[in-house]
């Protein structure tokens, strides 16, 4: 492919920055990184192997600020980031053998769930509450899961993590989307080794986007720390329905 120019560059530093402040709220990030990537005439395998590398930044940024402020800690997450890593490097590898079409029809339907789950549960994720299963269980089943399925497909995988967290153990929304970071940052980096080994990966234009991502992952888990939970409730509200058009829309057109 021919060289990028700046002008595009600064396209894909903007996109970034966008992509982080969303992703560290909610997740979702991939809605705007991924089409930018697409429509800057990046192909298909290289777009994904880039995004992965750019994400990398906002969730590892989302990840510390959260860790900081003591919404996360890494110690308890150590379980979900070896299964989710197992998960991810599985789902991966798989990608380059197996077609996505059932996924494509399956998730937007999963998402639907989730969205009027969370409509239609005012105290969703508002207070923590008695886990619904044991830690071990709840990483070994959602970290092998979530993390294959990040490695495979990817969208909507914060949404499954942040419902998953509250439903099964228990957290509140806020205290969710922190651990979902770093179980996503945990499948980002396992990818990204994987697209880097195929050669899949445009680091020129990664590391710009992955700019971006600094800039946004901090104001947006910056904003999410000072705001309550309603707010993130109406932002993950806003990005699960998003993410359905926007799979729903790529499936049937």
């Amino acid at each position: 492919m021919e060289p990028l120019s700046l002008t595009t560059y600064i396209i894909l530093f903007f996109a970034g920055g966008l992509a982080g402040f969303v992703d560290s709220i909610a997740g979702g990030g991939g809605l705007i990184s991924v089409p930018t990537l697409l429509a800057c005439g990046i192909p298909p395998h290289l777009a994904l192997g880039t995004n992965k590398l750019q994400s990398s930044f906002g969730s590892f940024t989302a990840t510390v600020n959260y860790c900081r402020e003591g919404l996360a800690e890494i110690r308890q997450a150590v379980p979900g980031i070896v299964f989710t890593a197992v998960g991810a490097a599985a789902g991966t590898f798989t990608i380059q053998l197996l077609p996505t079409d059932f996924l494509n029809y399956l998730i937007p339907v999963l998402l639907i769930a989730v969205f009027f789950y969370t409509l239609f549960s005012p105290q969703f994720g508002v207070s923590d509450r008695l886990a619904a299963m044991p830690v071990i269980s709840f990483f070994i089943v959602f970290g092998l899961g979530l993390g294959f399925y990040d490695g495979f497909f990817g969208p909507g995988t914060g949404s499954f993590w942040a419902v998953a967290f509250v439903m099964f153990l228990g957290n509140n929304l806020k205290k969710a989307t922190a651990y979902t970071k770093i179980m996503n940052f945990t499948s980002n980096i396992v990818s990204l080794t994987a697209f880097v080994i195929g050669g899949n990966v445009l680091f020129s234009a990664g590391i710009v986007m992955g700019a971006g991502q600094l800039f946004g992952a901090v104001i947006g888990s910056t904003l999410m720390i000072r705001k309550g939970v309603r707010f993130i409730r109406i932002f993950f509200l806003s990005i699960v329905a998003l993410t359905i058009m926007k799979l729903t829309y790529s499936t049937l057109f």
